[in-house]
């Protein structure tokens, strides 16, 4: 059990049923009156996020989130396949689950994925990826001096922003985090 007066981020617990994290917390001490921890929540599960007060002595279960490393096999139908490392047991996931992380990931590339009492809920793409360029306009004579971006499209379809330097064909490392060009990268 834990107490909202514990809440810190990154916490998970269970409330109605469901199962939270912690984004954000504050615990407030007013003049008057009792304290309380004001905390932005997200529902792993969904990925809604509330607001909400708590009473500092609320208890609640904790959750146990289980994160595995897999490899994202292939694709078939609405359906995404991952293999576990260790075991070599493949997961289906349905679009819903992967779809955020399916702009950063392609085939035989590993990604983290979150379970809760043994059923899969999220996919986590690595921090830093390196993806083909696939589509990108030249940049003109001359532009190479200024800091000026161009947009540019990897080889899974996510499309961002680069320097003008960067050609059709060049690989790339992107920040999954920000969905931001960090560097080229040598083949």
């Amino acid at each position: 059990m834990i107490q909202a007066g514990d809440f810190r981020k990154g916490v998970t617990f269970e409330m109605d049923g469901k199962v939270y994290i912690v984004v954000d917390f504050l615990h407030v001490k007013p003049g008057k009156g009792s304290a309380f921890v004001r905390a932005k929540i997200k529902n792993v599960v969904t990925g809604q996020v509330l607001e909400r007060t708590f009473n500092p002595v609320e208890r609640f279960e904790k959750a146990h989130i289980e994160r595995k490393e897999m490899t994202y096999l292939y694709s078939d139908g609405g359906l995404y396949y991952f293999m576990d490392n260790e075991t070599y047991e493949q997961v289906p996931l349905s679009k819903e689950q992967v779809e955020d992380a399916l702009r950063f990931i392609t085939e035989n590339m590993s990604a983290t994925i979150q379970f809760y009492k043994g059923a899969a809920f999220s996919v986590e793409p690595p921090t830093f990826v390196e993806l083909n360029i696939v589509q990108c306009d030249p940049g003109l004579q001359g532009d190479s001096s200024k800091a000026g971006t161009k947009p540019a499209t990897v080889e899974t379809g996510y499309t961002l922003q680069v320097p003008l330097f960067v050609n059709n064909g060049e690989r790339i490392r992107i920040d999954t985090r920000t969905g931001t060009y960090m560097e080229r990268v040598s083949k």
